[in-house]
């Protein structure tokens, strides 16, 4: 009789533990497609236009449209993947917040004249790098590959720049100094950043559902997580 109810209890814990840990997988879940949705639906109008000038079949409609995606990104694009890199801190940091969209929203609101402040410095040097590297892509071959490698510290430095303004209570200024300190001077975090966006977008890319479900929300996961080792490190000196 012992027996049996010994068995019977283990067989209950296993199926505690199996539930609890489909609870925690699909807890997960659910977060990481939450967020990437919001962070989609903010970006509405940028995915839109990216859209139109794929399918432009006319050189006109991509002088129209170039400069509204421009414009668009400092005014969208950076203060929603500011909010999804706040709302993602909550999650590496253990913190206990409010609904998903709410959390998401407060950020929103709270970080968007640094997002869009800053989104108009780093959309200029992107625009920048952009214009000289179609310039020398057909001029020289060594400067090209010179400024793909330019252009992979600079995607490298925008993430960081998401993280920092996720992390810290800071000016613009000082922002932009940081991300640039932790950008070249830790190259783990950069290794990091570069590989994990690598895979993500090579995934995404062969299986169509995780780019407007998980690529974007896991990506910022995966570049807070080593961002705030990298802050644990400094500031504790644990390794």
């Amino acid at each position: 009789m012992n027996i049996a109810f010994t068995s019977w209890e283990d067989t209950t814990l296993k199926n505690s533990g199996f539930i609890n840990g489909m609870y925690m997988v699909s807890e997960w879940v659910m977060r990481f497609s939450v967020i990437n949705l919001l962070w989609l639906f903010f970006n509405l109008p940028i995915l839109f236009i990216a859209a139109s000038m794929f399918f432009a079949d006319q050189l006109s409609y991509l002088y129209i449209l170039l400069p509204l995606f421009i414009l668009l990104l400092p005014v969208l694009f950076f203060p929603a993947t500011a909010a999804m890199f706040a709302s993602v801190r909550d999650w590496v940091m253990a913190k206990e917040k409010t609904g998903l969209i709410i959390s998401y929203w407060t950020y929103y609101r709270e970080n968007y004249k640094k997002g869009l402040l800053g989104g108009l410095f780093l959309t200029a040097v992107w625009g920048v790098w952009a214009v000289d590297y179609y310039y020398f892509s057909e001029k020289n071959i060594i400067l090209m590959f010179a400024f793909v490698i330019i252009g992979v510290v600079l995607f490298v430095y925008t993430i960081n720049f998401f993280s920092v303004i996720a992390h810290y209570n800071m000016s613009l200024r000082a922002i932009l100094k940081n991300t640039l300190l932790i950008t070249i001077g830790s190259p783990l975090l950069f290794i990091t950043v570069m590989i994990g966006s690598g895979i993500i977008f090579l995934m995404s890319s062969r299986v169509w559902f995780l780019m407007p479900f998980f690529s974007w929300s896991i990506l910022a996961f995966i570049s807070f997580s080593a961002f705030y080792r990298l802050y644990l490190k400094l500031t504790t000196g644990n390794s």
